[in-house]
């Protein structure tokens, strides 16, 4: 469900927005929010990530030689995931998308909502993530 109010979007998402995503701000347009919901060095790291309405990640890759990826599970607002060369895929609470490594991609908030979903990083080899470009505002409006 659609939600500009944040006071109400709240009340949403069960699992916290948590704190201001500072460490990777550069790889967001609009502010984002993390809530680490395991340890980074557990083996599996997952984390509620919240965009505020308009904003998004920056185009990227999760790379693997084996293995990897990412897994989201949509949980309050509504979004859009896109794989390079494929049209936006709309997500709502529920939606879960598979992310094979090596996709180049982006996700993030619709402009007239606030979006949280759950990222779990897919263990694997040798992996690395690789931060592109911006999802420029013309890419974005056609949405």
């Amino acid at each position: 469900m659609k939600t500009m109010n944040q006071a109400e979007f709240e009340r949403q998402n069960v699992f916290g927005t948590g704190a201001p995503n500072t460490a990777f701000a550069r790889y967001f347009i609009g502010e984002s929010f993390l809530n680490p919901l395991t340890a980074p060095k557990s083996g599996l790291f997952a984390a509620n990530v919240t965009f505020e309405p308009g904003c998004r990640n920056n185009w990227h890759i999760h790379h693997a030689a084996r293995g990897g990826g990412q897994l989201l599970v949509c949980t309050a607002g509504e979004g859009w995931y896109q794989e390079e060369g494929k049209a936006a895929v709309s997500l709502t609470p529920g939606s879960v998308i598979m992310i094979p490594a090596n996709v180049r991609h982006w996700h993030g908030a619709k402009a007239d909502s606030w979006f949280s979903h759950i990222a779990i990083e897919v263990p694997g080899e040798v992996c690395h993530n690789e931060w592109c470009e911006p999802v420029t505002d013309e890419e974005y409006a056609k949405l």
